[in-house]
């Protein structure tokens, strides 16, 4: 068998064309990160929306802003290239108004927080061409939609308002030739299916136990997608059992890998955050690296 890159098993991957091993983002990584060099909100800078029209984003269509993508991509033509995203609509008008604030602009003040989130769509655009210009093979954005138990707004608010916009840049994405991976926390399994539809390739689950192995198993079988994810940071890791996490890792690979694709073992980088000691860690990585190997 030969060899090949790191970059080859993650198009392997999302296109379940069976890898030689599962993709991974531990140890020797299959991937690398990279951000523009713009200035981004760090404090919410409008108190309610009366200002929206005359309100600016940051300049996000300068490429020179993305010149250290270029040089980083230059130096790692072997690796899978992400092209950080500072957030998609919702999590960005979050940090624009506070969360709070925003929700409420949600429901009471529609015509007002489209405004913003047409501004938002416009740098998001921006960026994407830019990531796909200096050779990222995918864009990756980080937006938190749900609780424990469900999401933070009903289903039906989301299909109207957040649904098209997912649709149109995920759209834009593809027509650049990068593939596009969200991170959510909490359980948003009413939104999953559209999602998939608007074209997420990626989505990255910390808590794939809020939905159980065999729920995501499920939506491979319905569409392609890949499930990114480390075991559960919540309920696999915080038994401290090494035959429990063994099992659930080598569960994870025989499901949603199994080894056609579609699956990318991860690794929750915060071990102080959620009390555990790296070792427990250690044991479902290695698991993954055992186990993911395809044999021919």
């Amino acid at each position: 068998m030969s060899i090949v890159t790191s970059k080859e098993i993650v198009e392997r991957t999302l296109n379940c064309r069976s890898p030689q091993r599962v993709a991974r983002s531990f140890y020797d990584s299959d991937f690398i990160c990279f951000s523009n060099s713009v200035s981004e909100v760090v404090k919410p800078v409008l108190s309610d929306l009366s200002r929206i029209a005359d309100y600016e984003l940051p300049d996000y269509s300068r490429f020179e802003d993305y010149w250290s993508v270029v040089q980083a991509r230059a130096k790692n033509k072997d690796k899978w290239f992400i092209g950080k995203l500072p957030g998609f609509i919702f999590s960005i008008a979050n940090e624009i108004l506070k969360l709070e604030n925003h929700l409420t602009a949600i429901m009471l003040q529609r015509d007002k927080v489209r405004i913003l989130h047409n501004k938002i769509d416009c740098a998001l655009q921006q960026m994407i061409h830019n990531y796909a210009k200096a050779g990222a093979d995918s864009v990756m954005f980080y937006e938190d939609w749900g609780t424990q138990t469900g999401l933070l707004i009903s289903p039906d608010l989301w299909y109207e308002e957040f649904f098209p916009r997912f649709v149109r840049l995920c759209g834009i994405a593809h027509q650049c030739g990068v593939k596009i991976f969200m991170h959510s926390c909490g359980k948003i399994a009413a939104i999953i299916p559209a999602l998939i539809k608007a074209g997420i390739d990626v989505l990255q689950f910390d808590q794939p136990e809020l939905y159980g192995i065999d729920r995501l198993a499920e939506y491979q079988k319905q569409s392609r997608i890949t499930f990114w994810c480390p075991v559960d940071i919540q309920e696999t890791l915080q038994t401290r059992d090494e035959k429990i996490i063994r099992a659930k890792a080598k569960e994870m690979l025989d499901k949603l890998w199994k080894p056609a694709g579609g699956f990318i073992a991860g690794y929750y980088t915060d071990n102080a955050a959620i009390g555990l000691e790296p070792k427990w860690q250690d044991i479902a990585c290695q698991e993954f690296i055992d186990k993911g190997k395809c044999r021919h």
